[in-house]
């Protein structure tokens, strides 16, 4: 076979040496702490190697062989043939490309970087596999929504099996970026507004990617972004300008980027914005003094899809030429899309402006890190056309996607117990343009999944019943634009049902990445359609489809049932049956609070007291921190889920001091006094009274999710340390200080739950 000749002379040395390195059990504890061991054959082929072709290696090209999807999702940028980039790889110019079109093309890549190039290094494909590759999972901020790090890594680690498959190495996931401003586009790519929730996801999606072994055919390299803050933008705003403090930046969003990291993650991606005025991707103080400096971070870092050309555009670049050596020397050590590296390196480095002991490190890490997936071993390890095709679209990985999508919907109300359905002797109109089609499913940032083959609502809702002839749809309006005769149809159809399922919201491309949006409500036409049918009195089941939080108004909010369903993926109408029917009990949770107004955006639960706080949202008091008619309060916080059960929290048990070293064990009663099983998300929450540095009113510190059932109670545990309570003081130095703290252990961020308080004891 052409490929094993190939794999035995991919590295340029003796094969015993590969195998022996490979084999290394030292390579595999390495590879867990996110260390980069360096084979010894790497500095013998960059001794071999031209300017050219070390700049070649740190450069990241889109395929020129790619599908129309991938195309769409970045800007157009004007690139090569399949031919001429093949041409690039036969002389060295690309370190490998990505959102190719699967493995037949990786392997023509792969073969002529094999055989005809000078060195025969190995190329990287990369692509970006968010929520799925073939399968499509819930959105992440949806998946976050299910509270279960373990379901987020099992996804995870079934769209690795598959896009491995495909021939790809290297996923540009997860997005980390913690979103407190709902305006903004990519809330759909991460986990939400909570600290120890994002965290969490962002160690489970590195692990369910990268596996035990990145080195099997299963396993890709996971890639954390975007570093760092992006989230933070000004208003929401996608690419927009960051300002924040050191403090803010170190507690809130760099601690999942630390998490991934920890979790074993070998490639971190610079972020489009600027940090306080200097762009991330020539940030020298991110990528090099707390990234590799503080951190000890051993892998590479990449830019973000022409992020080094943009900062020509930020005014902080005069030309290429200097956008190459700023990204560089701060630390990027591989330019993607742009192609300023293979330009401007051999250029700056023989003008002296980059040392080339500089150039050869970021080589060296690259190769190192292509060395530990394998590619020097064997560089068609991934890349198997009988593979891509068995792998895909499996039962299993199915069975998953609705597993994943039922754990993500969130039941925000349901008065009068509405929910769940009989599957017999009701009559049911699906209403709203996401009632039926194969349209709007899968969600934003899906480069392989197709809608077509996804499962619509309607599919879904009459495979779920008893007569299928019981189920009529109307669209009711397009998304953003008035149909004619719309309105007048569903109507008519809700007069003639039992129950109405509202299905409203976001279309794919209102949400993602340059989506943001100033006003996050239901389009105007949605809304217009939902006041007409809650007109005809007929109960109402609002089903929304959404990729951020939204203010909910009018006939929507006043709806007596409400489902967050987020954009669900392959098993989209069977995974919301799964809870409309009650098959499945729903036990998501929302990691993003939603506002009682558009104009509270940003708007977090862990927000600072101020000075003036207003007592209650019973009462709003004057001159207090609160905006005009309305409470500063969510209308549906940070962790509010209901269930089909009955919840109630009682019975606290906590000591009332904590010993400096020591431990404080607190408790509570959950009971399920209801009819039916249910899952609880239970909460721990903790609030420091006075500091040295004002603390936010509640911060999220622990939670546990709990299967009861009808009658059944359980008591929950958890343990507080000191560690649990540190913060950043004055100096930006993580410390912890004794004194009174409440505690909450609470089924959302603005329950009460039952509360309590202890004392931090000084040492």
């Amino acid at each position: 076979m052409l490929e094993a000749r190939i794999s035995r002379r991919a590295a340029l040395m003796g094969a015993s040496a590969v195998a022996a390195w490979a084999a290394s059990p030292a390579r595999a504890m390495l590879q867990a702490a996110a260390r980069v061991p360096v084979p010894a054959f790497i500095d013998g082929l960059i001794a071999k190697m031209t300017l050219q072709e070390k700049a070649g290696q740190l450069t990241l090209m889109p395929s020129a062989w790619g599908g129309g999807v991938a195309t769409a999702l970045n800007p157009p940028t004007e690139g090569p043939s399949f031919e001429a980039q093949l041409d690039e790889v036969r002389q060295g110019l690309v370190t490998g490309v990505f959102n190719g079109n699967g493995a037949e093309m990786a392997r023509r890549m792969q073969t002529a970087a094999m055989t005809q190039s000078r060195l025969k290094i190995p190329l990287i494909f990369a692509a970006d596999v968010i929520h799925g590759h073939r399968t499509i999972f819930p959105v992440p901020v949806g998946e976050a929504a299910s509270f279960e790090p373990d379901l987020a890594e099992r996804t995870a680690r079934m769209a690795s099996y598959e896009a491995a498959a495909a021939g790809i190495d290297w996923t540009f996931a997860p997005m980390v970026d913690i979103a407190r401003d709902q305006r903004w586009g990519r809330t759909m790519e991460g986990a939400g507004e909570d600290v120890h929730l994002g965290m969490l996801i962002a160690e489970a999606r590195v692990r369910g990617f990268q596996g035990k072994d990145l080195r099997a055919i299963d396993s890709m390299m996971a890639c954390a972004k975007h570093f760092a803050a992006y989230g933070a933008a000004e208003a929401g705003l996608d690419y927009n300008t960051v300002d924040i403090s050191e403090r803010t930046l170190r507690e809130v969003y760099l601690p999942p980027f630390r998490a991934a990291l920890d979790a074993g993650v070998l490639t971190f991606m610079a972020s489009f914005n600027e940090i306080s005025g200097v762009p991330s991707t020539g940030n020298e103080w991110l990528m090099r003094q707390l990234l590799r400096g503080e951190w000890g971070f051993e892998g590479f870092v990449v830019s973000d899809y022409t992020g080094d050309m943009e900062m020509i555009d930020h005014g902080f670049a005069k030309d290429s030429r200097e956008a190459a050596r700023l990204a560089f020397l701060a630390g990027v050590d591989m330019s993607m899309t742009s192609g300023f590296y293979r330009k401007h390196l051999p250029e700056l480095v023989e003008a002296g402006e980059v040392p080339m002991a500089r150039l050869d490190e970021s080589v060296r890490k690259v190769l190192a890190v292509k060395a530990v997936l394998g590619l020097f071993d064997d560089p068609f390890r991934r890349i198997d056309t009988k593979r891509e095709k068995a792998r895909s679209r499996t039962r299993p990985a199915l069975a998953l996607s609705r597993e994943a999508g039922r754990k993500s919907i969130v039941m925000l109300k349901n008065q009068g117990d509405l929910l769940p359905l009989p599957k017999s002797g009701k009559r049911i109109a699906i209403i709203g343009p996401f009632a039926e089609g194969q349209h709007d499913l899968n969600g934003p940032w899906v480069v392989y999944g197709d809608n077509a083959q996804a499962v619509d609502l309607a599919t879904g809702v009459r495979a779920a019943v008893a007569d299928r002839a019981s189920v009529t749809v109307a669209l009711g309006s397009g998304v953003e634009e008035p149909l004619a005769g719309g309105i007048e149809a569903a109507v008519a159809a809700a007069r003639a049902a039992d129950v109405v399922l509202l299905a409203i919201g976001e279309s794919e491309n209102m949400s993602g990445e340059a989506q943001s949006r100033p006003e996050i409500v239901v389009p105007a036409p949605q809304q217009a359609l939902a006041e007409a049918v809650a007109a005809t009195g007929k109960p109402i089941v609002v089903v929304l489809k959404n990729g951020r939080a939204l203010a909910l108004q009018g006939a929507v909010a006043d709806a007596p049932a409400i489902l967050v369903t987020w954009f669900l993926g392959s098993e989209t109408g069977h995974a919301i049956a799964d809870i409309l029917f009650g098959t499945h009990g729903p036990s998501g949770r929302l990691p993003c609070s939603f506002p009682r107004s558009p104009g509270q955006q940003p708007f977090y639960y862990a927000h600072k007291p101020t000075g003036r706080p207003n007592p209650s949202d019973d009462k709003l008091e004057p001159y207090k921190a609160h905006y005009r008619g309305i409470p500063n309060s969510a209308l549906y916080p940070f962790g509010h889920g209901l269930t089909y059960g009955r919840i109630e929290y009682s019975d606290l048990q906590a000591a009332p001091t904590l010993a400096w070293d020591g431990e404080l064990t607190v408790s509570a009663r959950i009971t399920n006094s209801g009819t039916r099983a249910a899952e609880e998300v239970v909460q721990l929450y903790v609030h420091d009274r006075a500091a040295s540095v004002t603390r936010p009113v509640r911060e999220l510190k622990a939670f546990r999710k709990l299967a009861l059932a009808p009658g059944q109670s359980e008591v929950v545990t958890f343990k507080i340390r000191r560690d649990l309570l540190l913060f950043y003081g004055r100096d930006n130095k993580p410390t912890v200080e004794p004194g009174q703290f409440d505690l909450w252990i609470a089924p959302s961020a603005e329950a009460q739950g039952v509360h309590g308080t202890f004392e931090l004891l000084a040492r």
